[in-house]
């Protein structure tokens, strides 16, 4: 016992601190796993859907009072219809209907793929004025259905379990434009409700779409 006490005196110092040699996994490159409970940047997967020729992907479980804020992420999401629009809606019951009223506003960033052009351009045709519409997270009719065309980004929503607050959501995505365009594509409102959000769909505006959508949770 004399020679144990002896050899864990020898790792600590003076002052009561332990020193490397004393700990496991002390440091960030001995690190192999992080318990299940953490995630990186405090941001922690929760579920993905994947489209295949599908007509939405909605998120129905998993968005509670958890997380404070949730975070789709969007994976080359691919219009199987050209001239199309990726749309979001939310839901207080679950999915069964998808009609909470909506304001928000939309604006663009985009340069043309043979350098002829750039704009930056705020509009509200594309925004919604206490709607219960599916809110376009890009221009309806801006996407085309070429092999190599999709929309990558994310979509923040904002403490959706409040009952006392409406829910703001904000996006950023970038897409191939039909024409040719890389589109810097923004949308920021809020679901005009103080019930609890439970469930969020992603749909086309027409026709059907491929790929996939990544939810997390940030405390």
């Amino acid at each position: 016992m004399g020679a144990i006490a002896r050899s864990a005196a020898n790792l600590v110092t003076t002052s009561g601190v332990w020193l490397k040699g004393g700990v496991n996994n002390a440091s960030m490159d001995s690190i192999t796993t992080l318990p299940s409970a953490a995630g990186a940047d405090g941001i922690t997967f929760i579920s993905s859907q994947t489209a295949s020729n599908s007509s939405s992907i909605t998120f129905t479980s998993g968005i509670t009072s958890t997380y404070k804020i949730y975070k789709f992420v969007f994976s080359n999401i691919y219009a199987r219809t050209d001239s199309n629009g990726f749309m979001l809606n939310l839901s207080t019951d679950s999915g069964s209907n998808y009609n909470v009223t909506k304001t928000s506003h939309y604006f663009r960033a985009y340069a043309t793929e043979n350098n002829s052009g750039t704009a930056l351009t705020s509009e509200n045709n594309h925004d919604l004025n206490s709607s219960t519409s599916d809110d376009p997270i890009t221009v309806n009719g801006d996407l085309g259905n070429g092999s190599d065309e999709s929309v990558s980004g994310s979509m923040l929503l904002f403490n959706p379990a409040s009952t006392t607050y409406v829910k703001h959501y904000i996006s950023r995505v970038n897409y191939y434009h039909a024409s040719n365009l890389t589109v810097d594509s923004h949308k920021a409102g809020f679901g005009d409700t103080t019930s609890a959000i439970n469930a969020v769909r992603f749909r086309m505006s027409s026709g059907n779409m491929d790929g996939t959508i990544y939810m997390y949770g940030i405390k």
